[in-house]
């Protein structure tokens, strides 16, 4: 069965930065397009930044310039590096892998960004 278990969120303060892990179980990790979704309270969930085997990457435009996504295939793990955080980017985050078998999300990951 398919297990994403997300790590590294917290409170920090406005600027500051935080690396989000996601690791993988029970998939072919490099045959999957990974993704970080964010849901603020009272907000729909919204992708944050998407990645394809290959490497290419995709963000939202509230998020480009200051977060990275990466991934290490050997590790079956997916990062999110978060820069120049903001309190508007407090939500929790959860981790998406994907493919044509099926769409799968991690338990989620808090991320507060006080002012």
């Amino acid at each position: 069965q398919v297990q994403l278990v997300e790590s590294g969120g917290g409170l920090v303060q406005a600027g500051g930065s935080l690396r989000l892990s996601c690791a993988a179980s029970g998939i072919i990790f490099s045959m999957n397009t990974m993704g970080w979704y964010r849901q603020a309270p009272g907000k729909q969930r919204e992708l944050v930044a998407g990645i394809i085997n290959g490497g290419s990457t995709n963000y939202a435009d509230s998020v480009k310039g200051r977060f990275t996504i990466s991934r290490d295939n050997a590790k079956n793990t997916v990062y999110l590096q978060m820069n120049s955080l903001k309190p508007e980017d407090t939500a929790i985050y959860y981790c998406n892998a994907r493919n044509w078998l099926h769409d799968s999300w991690g338990q989620g990951t808090q991320v507060t960004v006080s002012s």
